[in-house]
């Protein structure tokens, strides 16, 4: 079994209390233009008009070769981290296909994990690359502009 995890709520804070990005930057205040900028703490889409963040993030512990970093948004406002095994986030269904690819224990892509998914296979495909030991962890990104997500994790 297996679980899609939304950044943690402490980190989110963290980023509105003006927490460095994986840059070294200050988030970005932004205006949402709806659809188009799904916070990855509620995994829905931020409202048109409503203050957003922008900032870069690594969803690593550490700087090293295979930690990418890349743009994601967060709602300003305070919003509930989205923690329902059962459904597939509303941040999900906007695109037909996404990029998943599982990670070691050791924070590094595990070669040969790596699948674009249709969004309805997307909890079978995570299925399958967790058939492999070697894999703690698997990351949900865009599969056309390798956006971070979210996370899903081994239940």
């Amino acid at each position: 079994m297996h679980k899609i995890s939304a950044l943690p709520t402490a980190e989110v804070q963290a980023y509105r209390d003006g927490a460095p990005d994986g840059y070294g930057n200050p988030p970005e205040r932004a205006i949402s233009n709806g659809r188009g900028n799904p916070c990855r703490h509620c995994l829905t889409y931020i409202p048109e008009g409503k203050e957003m963040l922008v900032l870069a993030h690594r969803p690593f512990p550490e700087t090293q070769p295979f930690a990418e970093t890349g743009p994601i948004y967060l709602c300003v406002e305070p919003c509930q981290q989205y923690e329902d095994p059962a459904e597939l986030p509303e941040a999900l269904t906007a695109s037909p296909n996404y990029l998943i690819k599982g990670y070691g224990s050791d924070d590094r892509i595990v070669y040969g994990t790596g699948v674009i998914a249709q969004q309805s296979q997307l909890h079978d495909a995570a299925q399958t690359i967790f058939a492999r030991e070697d894999v703690a962890y698997i990351h949900i990104r865009s599969a056309l502009n390798n956006c971070y997500h979210a996370r899903i994790d081994r239940t």
